[in-house]
């Protein structure tokens, strides 16, 4: 096992300006479980390619425990790789795919067999050994790959969104079996998806890049609790945050015909360039359906509602957004998520009004799209934790 450090790793495609990593500065401890995600596009393969030795580094560092393996060939770096294709050989049985880097590495036949016998346990896999891939389901044959990466005993496992050709299902029962298996090798492990809610259910830690560029790092609850900012704020959680834009006057953001307090930190924070105006975030689970004459209240125009048995969902309208003058882009602007009692729904068309829980509202600069806070929301399901 061994640490993994980004030392301000850049890689630039030949023919374009842009990094499609950009000085990624990031630090992975021994035996810890680093999730990177982000949307399509955003350098995270790329950067999981890097550490393989399969990109190139164009400017920055990268470290494997103390060494320094940024022009260092793949096969010395002492890692294993997990493919979201599987990568398995049609014509070798489950056996022999499993052992066939250590074949290639001349260790010996006792200690292959023994090493994938031990792994095949592990994984479920002992009597699948004598099949061969075509025999396997989706799930076993990814089960093959990572039981291949397992014999290596390598120093750092890498998975690059090894659960994209599964089922639904059947996605969310290997995420909870690796997950699980990676706490019992403790094998430092750096897995890439572009779902957030593997994310959050499997990393000991997340990272969220865009465009290149590393936008945060910190635990689940962190990431929920205190998204630096909007583009965070907005991808980290699901059903997604409701973010607009909206007027502030005095101590308060203007919300249709109502009012929404704001922190005197946040208002603190404000500068000139934002104009007026702020970006507010409130969580669908932090909306309370109440009468239309409660004080703070506004409406919500409902347009879909989403029953999922122990959850319902309502997505609707939400009091017109000002006309920005800023160049922001925010998840959601004008529309709304709530969260209502599962056997209280209301009808499409309705109009329900809701207040948002007090200290449970995120707010962010307008020109800057940065948190203007650095405290996490206090609910009573989590706990406070810092920025």
């Amino acid at each position: 096992m061994a640490t993994v450090t980004y030392d301000k790793a850049s890689r630039i495609y030949p023919g374009t300006e842009r990094p499609a990593v950009d000085a990624l500065d990031l630090s992975i401890a021994d035996g810890e479980f680093l999730v990177l995600v982000g949307p399509s596009g955003c350098g995270k393969s790329t950067s999981l390619r890097m550490l393989a030795g399969l990109e190139d580094v164009d400017k920055g560092s990268i470290f494997v425990g103390d060494r320094d393996v940024t022009h260092v060939q793949p096969k010395d770096r002492d890692i294993a790789m997990v493919f979201q294709s599987y990568a398995l050989y049609p014509h070798m049985t489950v056996a022999d795919n499993m052992g066939f880097a250590l074949k290639i590495a001349k260790v010996d036949k006792a200690t292959i067999r023994e090493r994938v016998e031990a792994a095949a346990k592990i994984l479920d896999l002992t009597e699948y050994l004598d099949r061969k891939p075509k025999a396997l389901s989706g799930g076993q044959r990814q089960r093959v790959a990572m039981g291949r990466a397992i014999v290596r005993q390598p120093q750092v496992f890498l998975m690059d969104e090894p659960l994209s050709n599964l089922d639904a299902k059947l996605r969310v029962q290997t995420r909870t079996q690796i997950a699980a298996l990676q706490r019992r090798l403790g094998t430092t492990t750096v897995y890439v998806t572009h779902d957030q809610v593997e994310a959050l259910t499997m990393g000991d830690r997340i990272a969220v890049l865009k465009d290149g560029v590393l936008q945060q790092v910190g635990t689940p609850r962190e990431m929920y609790d205190t998204p630096a900012n909007v583009f965070v704020a907005g991808f980290i959680g699901s059903p997604a945050m409701n973010l607009s834009t909206f007027r502030v006057e005095g101590d308060s953001a203007v919300v249709g015909d109502s009012k929404v307090k704001l922190e005197r930190e946040v208002v603190a924070g404000m500068t000139a360039d934002d104009k007026g105006d702020i970006i507010l975030g409130f969580r669908p689970e932090s909306l309370d359906r109440v009468a239309p004459n409660t004080p703070g209240a506004f409406p919500v125009e409902v347009n879909v509602v989403e029953e999922l048995g122990s959850d319902a969902f309502v997505y609707g309208t939400l009091p017109t957004p000002v006309a920005s003058a800023h160049d922001v882009t925010v998840g959601g602007s004008g529309e709304g998520i709530v969260r209502v009692d599962p056997r209280d729904v209301p009808a499409k068309g309705d109009t329900i009004w809701v207040t948002i829980r007090p200290g449970e509202q995120h707010a962010f600069s307008a020109s800057t799209q940065k948190r203007l806070t650095t405290h996490a929301i206090q609910t009573d399901a989590s706990r406070t934790v810092g920025a």
